[in-house]
């Protein structure tokens, strides 16, 4: 099968270029940190500068918001709407579902920042399944408060990821999407599996992708991993899979916008349409 070309990006790759900015409450491990942008470029101008770098899609997070006012959520969802792009996929990037003791405080939680997304008019939501290992009992825990949230909000599809704790792997994956019977969709990362099973696990879980975070590895010498690249990209499309395909490169990076571009020129090759 022939896969999707549009240049798409998950602006996680852009955290420098946004300020490194989280808002306060949204993401500890984020908040305050900074890396001395001289001239961030403001949430509601991303979609405008996405659009002039060629970019029709985009996934954004959570923690980039600095307001959850309904003024500022019309505004931003306009501002995608005006410029061109797609919000593919919302993403909330905290909270453990699976938490024995915490759970219920995160679904809550994570249930307010859906409510943003379905503000915004994303079409999918992806959320943590949980943080805790894998066992039967916390994967039967995610499951129940994954298709609590789905219930509650059945205008917009919930995605979970293959990351965090809890899928580690491919059995563990499905399991819990096995749990949840149809209610929770699926988003695929190239980058969150490694080491020698990496390509087996994905393509296992990849046929249930209903959206994808094309992360890009590189090497020692800075260099874009081309040939783990093209495998994954081989693999989704053997999968059947024909949605976007969200660039992710390292954000720290000085010529981030080339090596987007970098990434994308290899999926336009795959795609057929260099």
């Amino acid at each position: 099968m022939t896969i999707d070309s549009t240049k798409a990006i998950h602006t996680w790759s852009l955290f420098r270029t946004l300020g490194s900015f989280a808002a306060p409450g949204t993401m500890p491990a984020l908040e305050g940190r900074t890396d001395g942008v001289a001239d961030p470029v403001a949430l509601l101008d991303l979609p405008a500068l996405l659009a002039s770098h060629g970019f029709a899609s985009a996934q954004i997070c959570h923690f980039s918001l600095p307001s959850t006012d309904r003024g500022y959520l019309d505004d931003l969802r306009s501002s995608f709407t005006d410029a061109g792009v797609a919000l593919e996929c919302f993403l909330v990037d905290h909270g453990d579902l699976a938490d024995p003791a915490e759970g219920e405080r995160w679904r809550s939680w994570i249930d307010d920042w859906i409510g943003v997304a379905e503000q915004l008019g994303a079409p999918k939501v992806r959320v943590s399944a949980g943080d805790q290992p894998s066992s039967p009992e916390t994967i039967a825990r995610s499951a129940a408060a994954l298709r609590a949230l789905a219930a509650d909000h059945d205008g917009i599809r919930v995605l979970v990821e293959n990351w965090q704790g809890l899928l580690l792997d491919a059995d563990s994956t499905l399991e819990l999407l096995d749990r949840c019977e149809g209610a929770i969709g699926f988003l695929a990362d190239f980058g969150n599996w490694t080491g020698q099973h990496k390509y087996a696990d994905l393509a296992r879980v990849a046929p249930l992708a209903e959206a994808c975070q094309a992360k890009a590895g590189f090497g020692e010498d800075g260099s874009l991993d081309a040939e783990d690249y093209r495998a994954c990209l081989r693999l989704m499309a053997d999968a059947g899979y024909a949605g976007p395909l969200s660039i992710v490169v390292d954000p720290q990076r000085p010529d981030v916008w080339e090596r987007l571009d970098e990434a994308h020129a290899l999926i336009r090759a795959e795609a057929g349409a260099a």
